[in-house]
């Protein structure tokens, strides 16, 4: 049993939990996930630790309000139990002191999974840049907390609502065309932001990682729903990764792949009303 300790909703569809899990608290790094199951009935839900408190023995978790088992999620309040919340799991991200700057983009609630990355970059003495980006304000979280670990962040939106208008990409060329030197891009969010990131990146000649964690299902290798082509071969992001060469990966089998279930998990949001 893990304790619901805080509960924020941060727009329509997102919310943030805090939840008491101190041993996975002391031991995660940044790239684990945790597993959890509401109930001995519901389906493995595979989540990022957004971030960690020792002292109170509580981990992070931002969970968007997709389909039926995340909807049951958050209908969960302070004080009630979530019944398994199993972790660190996952390959940690390999952290490294740069010459350049690093620049980490994050598409929606891609944010909290980059967030302890950032932090384990500003904290070995990197340069870090920033670059928020979503369709519109609502869906930009964690804005303030990232400003306390980075050099500079650059906050987009696709309609202008909030910060600069346009793409991830098209900050991710202005950073480029200013001359700094690039020594990693590392991308997180939806599948197709990623692709379209390493697209850009792979012109530049830019090493880039993405994490793959939004293809996760039961995060033991075991089910198969997260396979994916790097190099050719064939790997799980819950195991091998979630963490791959961006360059490496076949995005147009991922989307496919992604897209396969799509009348069953719009019948289970039905499910929800």
């Amino acid at each position: 049993m893990a304790k619901i300790l805080k509960k924020e909703q941060w727009s329509e569809n997102v919310f943030m939990m805090q939840v008491h899990a101190p041993d996975i608290a002391k031991n995660r790094k940044p790239g684990n996930f945790i597993i959890l199951r509401i109930n001995d009935k519901g389906e493995r839900i595979p989540l990022t630790i957004a971030d960690a408190n020792t002292e109170d023995g509580s981990i992070m978790l931002v969970t968007q309000k997709i389909g039926l088992s995340t909807g049951k999620l958050m209908d969960l309040n302070v004080g009630e139990d979530i019944l398994d919340v199993i972790g660190p799991l996952g390959q940690p991200t390999h952290i490294e002191k740069h010459d350049g700057l690093v620049v980490c983009i994050a598409g929606g609630v891609g944010t909290a999974p980059m967030h302890p990355i950032v932090e384990a970059h500003h904290k070995m003495g990197n340069k870090v840049i920033v670059i928020l980006g979503a369709r519109d304000k609502s869906l930009i979280i964690m804005e303030e907390m990232m400003k306390k670990i980075s050099d500079e962040i650059i906050v987009c939106t696709d309609n202008g609502s909030y910060g600069e208008k346009g793409l991830v990409t098209d900050m991710l060329t202005k950073v480029y065309d200013r001359g700094e030197k690039i020594s990693e891009v590392i991308a997180i969010g939806p599948a197709i932001m990623m692709k379209f990131v390493c697209l850009l990146s792979k012109k530049y000649e830019l090493k880039t990682t993405v994490s793959l964690n939004p293809i996760m299902i039961d995060g033991t290798g075991m089910c198969g729903c997260c396979r994916v082509l790097v190099n050719g071969e064939t790997k799980f992001a819950c195991v091998d990764g979630p963490e791959f060469d961006g360059h490496a990966i076949d995005f147009d089998l991922l989307l496919k792949r992604q897209a396969m279930y799509k009348e069953q998990e719009h019948q289970c949001k039905v499910g929800l009303h």
